[in-house]
């Protein structure tokens, strides 16, 4: 019966927004249209350039789904059947401040991974609170891991942050001297990995020039919100991102959830060193170390050193999440700056990377990233001067296309998932995460050396601040005030006729 009630719900709710787009889109005439020729001539090219782009993206997702990863999973599988090397497992997983009924959803799919490897298993957990510690070992004592021989090394640590205690456990692992054809699966410690993981990446490593993987992911967030659905949309989205880049056989992002890498390529010192101690120079802002952002750190370093990183659309991690923040703008707002801060850090310096040297499509999608910032900034802002230069009604037609194109947008996401309908909240997350996230790229483009974990406490900047950083604070904010300002000046020049 509830059921029954939320589905017509749901449909009063499409009918109404559908209604929307049609009285919106009504309001404005074509002579007022014609009125604003170069305004409308502007978005129309913007929303080309965005709309062409993401209609590539579909169509390579679609065609490494339905084609191309079956083609080249049944190929690994073949090479790794023929070859019959043993592919010892390793697993890393760090663990903090996670909560108890997560803890042990998570390491008992670990230790059933790890007892499902053929070829045998070490589990390397990295903790600081003892209670965990004590935790992890009653759970690993009723598993299968123990009667099958998994070994466990539990590693104890100051709470230094992640980056240290990835940079230790991946030692502790080069000491156990692990071969080309071993693998190591690297997960978060509110991360699920399915069952027979081991079986489904190791064939993927037979191919030399193949350093790294990862896979899709599914979120858990049991409570019904905004949060919820924005959580769940993203990786909608990121599914179609993913495969249209696993075409190439380059990601975007090894995710820190959950990834699986040659285990020899984890334990070389170069790749741990990065890990531990990365940074960039920056020109105005200096030497920025990253706090965050481990998962570009192992990125960059495999895309710099030739590795291709594949991705496995049929194999599903399951992250157990939490909204940060009191509200859902808090959350989103925490999150974004910490995930957009890690990608721009490290996009400046991919793109210093020769496009024959990483691909073609790779190195434009990376370009896209910076160039889409200002391209979704642009559209509204050159609508609202169009409108209050000519007539209000144009916005009111601008609102019904961003309406329109989002619910397509949304449909055709969803469907690539093979699911039917969708709450009448997506379209406008999609939009909001569009928007928002291009304003908080924008904003945090100019502060690279800011950097903060949602749940731990480092941070890169303190409570009081030296002259010298006053001195960049204040840059940034020039900076960032200069750059928006050359933007309102040309848009208000599109706006106005370009006369």
């Amino acid at each position: 019966m509830r059921c029954a009630f939320a589905r017509r719900m749901q449909l009063i709710g499409h009918i109404a927004y559908l209604s929307a787009i049609v009285i919106l889109s009504s309001a404005v005439s074509k002579e007022l249209l014609g009125q604003a020729t170069v305004a409308v001539l502007v978005i129309g090219f913007l929303g080309s350039w965005r709309y062409s782009w993401a209609a590539i993206n579909f169509t390579r997702a679609m065609l490494f789904q339905t084609i191309v990863h079956p083609r080249r999973k049944r190929a690994a599988q073949a090479r790794f059947d023929a070859a019959g090397n043993p592919a010892h497992a390793f697993f890393l997983v760090t663990s903090y401040m996670i909560g108890t009924d997560t803890t042990i959803a998570v390491y008992r799919s670990i230790f059933q991974a790890a007892a499902a490897a053929r070829d045998g298993a070490t589990i390397v957990v990295s903790i600081v609170d003892g209670a965990d510690e004590r935790l992890i070992r009653q759970i690993y004592d009723v598993s299968p891991a123990r009667p099958a021989g998994v070994r466990l090394i539990l590693d104890r640590i100051p709470g230094t942050g992640k980056r240290d205690a990835l940079a230790r456990s991946f030692r502790l692992i080069a000491r156990l001297q692990p071969t080309p054809h071993d693998v190591l699966v690297v997960a978060d410690g509110d991360t699920c990995v399915p069952e027979d993981i081991v079986a489904q990446i190791a064939p993927v490593f037979t191919d030399p020039k193949v350093g790294a993987l990862t896979t899709d992911e599914a979120v858990s967030i049991p409570e019904d919100s905004l949060f919820r659905d924005w959580f769940k949309l993203r990786f909608d989205q990121r599914q179609v991102m993913m495969c249209s880049m696993g075409l190439s056989k380059r990601v975007l992002t090894l995710t820190g959830r959950m990834s699986a890498f040659r285990a020899c390529l984890a334990t070389n010192p170069g790749f741990i060193e990065l890990v531990q101690a990365d940074y960039i120079n920056h020109l105005r802002l200096g030497r920025v170390n990253f706090l965050t952002g481990d998962d570009k750190s192992t990125w960059f370093w495999l895309l710099k050193n030739g590795y291709q990183m594949i991705y496995l659309p049929d194999v599903q991690s399951i992250s157990a999440e939490t909204q940060p923040k009191p509200t859902f703008y808090d959350s989103a707002n925490a999150l974004m700056v910490r995930w957009f801060g890690n990608m721009l850090r490290t996009n400046g310096r991919a793109l210093g990377l020769a496009p024959r040297q990483i691909g073609g499509f790779t190195w434009w999608s990376i370009l896209d990233q910076r160039v889409s910032i200002w391209t979704t900034i642009s559209g509204p802002i050159l609508a609202l001067m169009a409108a209050l230069t000519y007539d209000i009604a144009l916005l009111a037609v601008y609102v019904a296309w961003i309406m329109f194109t989002r619910y397509i947008f949304v449909t055709l996401i969803t469907a690539f998932r093979g699911r039917i309908g969708f709450p009448i909240t997506y379209p406008f997350l999609l939009y909001f995460s569009q928007l928002y996230g291009a304003l908080v790229k924008s904003f945090v483009l100019f502060r690279l050396d800011k950097q903060k974990w949602t749940r731990q406490a480092a941070t890169g900047g303190g409570a009081r601040l030296t002259v010298g950083q006053r001195m960049i604070a204040a840059s940034s904010v020039y900076m960032n005030v200069l750059t928006f300002g050359w933007l309102l000046l040309a848009l208000f020049h599109f706006a106005n006729g370009a006369n």
